[in-house]
């Protein structure tokens, strides 16, 4: 009984099991219709049954569901709903190398990675649907089966909060490495979220980000969503004159005088890190999300659940009934 108590100490202290409820409960309706399985998502599950037969409604339904012998039998045109699967599979990329061993506000990266986490996970397994999780830390990338239940998402997530910090030595595989891995790997459509920091600066000769191309085609059989964590201090550095500053991925040492031409060349280049990131995420077609170290992550999280539902509601019309 001691040894559970203290490993999930830091996992109450980062989302208290009361604060986890009232979030599954709050946070469920704000985002209900934004993921797959009893709630429609921006792609039809590949496992869809017909439901019954009813009016077509012209402008709004596809001609492709169209049930040709009951609009026989009635001489009035009739479709047939889709069910979507209540079975559906969402795995998540998670990124717990070492530039996520860091943070100057509310928490560390790596503990809103956690949460992050949380916010999907929960919602997913409430409707009986699994979770898997590919882990990537400097010791490679761990695969974490996918399960259903809440007591499956708490293991999760403690072995989010388990992994191993980095070390100066090693490094484990590249975004895109990762991700190549997690399309080749699982062949069933679903819900597929990226949380990382996207500080992989990794290029083809193409002169494009290596993470591009995977990130572009798990988009074009899922339904992907892309977290990215900042801490504030990633973006500007503060005026303290010279420091000591060490690289978290390669472990390289060096002093820095904060001058204000260096800060401000910091600055520029971390803002165009960003702008770079964000065109290239939404030129794939997915989602951004941005959760900061310094900010309410449930606010933002319901935020960006929100603005998805308008965007799909302008896809896909509701139908009146």
């Amino acid at each position: 009984m001691k040894r559970s108590s203290k490993r999930s100490d830091k996992l109450t202290a980062l989302a208290p099991e009361h604060s986890l409820k009232r979030l599954e409960l709050s946070i469920t309706r704000r985002l209900d219709g934004l993921l797959h399985g009893e709630h429609p998502g921006m792609l039809p599950g590949p496992g869809s049954d017909f439901a019954e037969a009813r009016l077509y409604q012209p402008g709004e339904d596809d001609v492709r569901h169209m049930d040709w012998s009951v609009t026989a039998r009635t001489t009035v045109p009739h479709v047939r709903d889709l069910i979507a699967d209540h079975e559906l599979e969402t795995w998540a990329l998670v990124d717990m190398s070492s530039s996520m061993d860091f943070g100057t506000a509310r928490m560390e990266k790596r503990d809103l990675v956690v949460a992050a986490l949380a916010s999907i996970g929960f919602l997913t397994t409430r409707l009986g649907d699994r979770l898997g999780a590919y882990i990537v830390h400097d010791g490679g990338l761990r695969r974490w089966p996918a399960r259903t239940g809440r007591t499956a998402m708490y293991a999760l997530l403690q072995a989010l909060l388990d992994t191993p910090r980095g070390g100066d030595t090693q490094r484990g595989p590249s975004l895109a490495e990762a991700l190549t891995n997690l399309a080749r790997s699982q062949y069933k459509r679903g819900l597929r979220v990226v949380i990382s920091d996207f500080l992989d600066h990794e290029e083809t000769r193409e002169g494009d980000l290596a993470w591009e191309r995977p990130m572009r085609l798990l988009a074009a059989r899922n339904q992907v969503i892309a977290v990215e964590i900042i801490d504030p201090r990633e973006l500007d550095l503060p005026d303290v004159g010279p420091v000591m500053m060490t690289d978290p991925e390669t472990g390289e040492v060096r002093e820095i005088i904060l001058s204000a031409k260096v800060r401000a060349a910091y600055a520029e280049a971390a803002a165009r890190q960003r702008a770079r990131t964000r065109a290239i995420i939404r030129g794939c077609g997915v989602p951004h999300l941005v959760l900061r170290t310094d900010r309410d992550w449930i606010s933002d999280v319901a935020r960006f659940a929100l603005q998805q539902r308008r965007v799909a509601g302008r896809a896909q019309p509701q139908r009146s009934r």
